[in-house]
């Protein structure tokens, strides 16, 4: 019986993915075998030694001590992707909203009193000033082609608009999907010299903090729009007020309000909704314990941001075991040499690396025994060892 510690409300759907004979979900277990969560902030949190992995329910993993759960052999899975439709639409909603001048507008609207023949004159005399312009034919730049970035490039070319993408690390997968339309821009600044608005799509990490800055928001066209429903920080907050208080932008839609940034009537703050959809959650709950499942059961590595990618079909008549080490020489000859002392067998493996850790998936003729897993385990650089039997 697997155990499964709950930080946040997971999708129903996405538990429902946990086979209740063979694991029991709860918000206290105190020795869990995993542990799944959204945005629950775990640094503080001492994690039990029983935790083999961790899943996010989401794509962003700044609220998880990936590094220390590395040191322990520990993947943190996330779900890239899941709720990228959910965020597409909420980006061209902030578009559109700031484009249009829509919420002004509708704060205009709101406070008018009287007759019908009253509030009519008034919408009259104060619809000039709400003119806004058409987003068809404007230059839109898109930062980070991942899952979210390709969806809104892709949309935008459907509006109309004229794209301009930059994502040196874009997958294949990712390029294939991209709309033809979209141009690539050299570096981020050919990219904000040419735009009308601008969206960011990339994680918050010290080469990205600050990417909006003050100048590049200089080089882009006069009353430029900034939407940045990605992660507070990669925009120059100070910079990009004192754009719009110069008229150097016209709006700045954020996902993640500051007390500096709510008094500002240019700004347009969402209270974090990006993924907040009833899809977007489903889909990710499902995405991640799928994953943690797999994982638990099989060793198969997918969607994980700290390990390699890594998948083997059961072979051999006995167990499996899996191995994460230090990415260093000669430890797959030292694995080998305890299991061969030990006389098994190995039926089939699977090395995969990724950075300075290495990660291992071993089927075996036979089953091991606990002194073998030991002598596993205290080999220099091995930071967990687990034990699939077959079922």
């Amino acid at each position: 019986m697997y155990k499964i510690l709950t930080l946040n409300n997971i999708s129903v759907k996405g538990l429902s993915r946990l086979p209740r004979d063979e694991y029991e979900i709860s918000s206290e277990s105190s020795h869990p075998d995993a542990i799944l969560l959204r945005s629950f902030k775990m640094h503080d949190m001492e994690i039990p030694e029983s935790v083999a992995a961790i899943g996010r329910a989401g794509a962003g993993v700044n609220n998880i001590p990936v590094d220390k759960m590395t040191q322990r052999g520990v993947p943190v899975f996330n779900a890239p992707g899941a709720n990228a439709n959910a965020v597409k639409e909420l980006v061209l909603a902030g578009l559109l909203m700031a484009s249009r001048n829509i919420y002004p507008a509708m704060q205009f609207a709101s406070s008018l009193e009287g007759t019908d023949a009253e509030i009519s004159t008034a919408v009259e005399a104060g619809k000039k000033n709400f003119v806004g312009c058409e987003l068809h034919s404007k230059t839109f730049g898109v930062i980070g082609l991942g899952a979210i970035g390709r969806r809104v490039a892709n949309a935008a070319s459907a509006l109309g608009m004229k794209v301009v993408g930059y994502d040196p690390q874009i997958s294949v997968e990712n390029a294939w999907r991209l709309s033809r339309n979209v141009e690539q821009a050299i570096n981020l600044d050919h990219l904000f010299s040419q735009c009308d608005a601008v969206s960011v799509h990339v994680p918050l990490l010290d080469v990205t903090k600050g990417l909006v800055n003050k100048a590049r928001i200089a080089s882009m066209n006069d009353g430029g729009i900034i939407v940045n429903l990605a992660r507070g920080g990669i925009c120059d907050d100070d910079a990009v007020i004192a754009a719009l208080d110069s008229g150097k932008l016209s709006a700045y839609v954020i996902d993640f309000p500051t007390a500096q940034l709510l008094k500002h009537p240019k700004v347009i703050s969402f209270p974090h909704l990006g993924a907040s959809t009833e899809e977007a959650e489903e889909n990710c709950a499902i995405m991640v314990a799928d994953q943690v499942r797999d994982f638990l059961e099989e060793g198969t590595v997918t969607n994980s941001v700290n390990f390699p990618e890594a998948s083997m079909p059961r072979g051999g008549t006995g167990c499996r075991i899996t191995i994460a080490n230090a990415n260093v020489p000669n430890m797959v000859g030292q694995i080998s040499t305890i299991l061969a002392n030990a006389g098994l067998n190995i039926a089939d493996l699977l090395n995969k690396s990724r950075g300075d850790l290495a990660y291992t998936i071993i089927d075996l003729d036979g089953n091991i025994e606990e002194t073998s897993l030991k002598a596993l385990r205290d080999i220099d650089g091995v930071l967990a060892v687990r034990h699939l039997p077959n079922k």
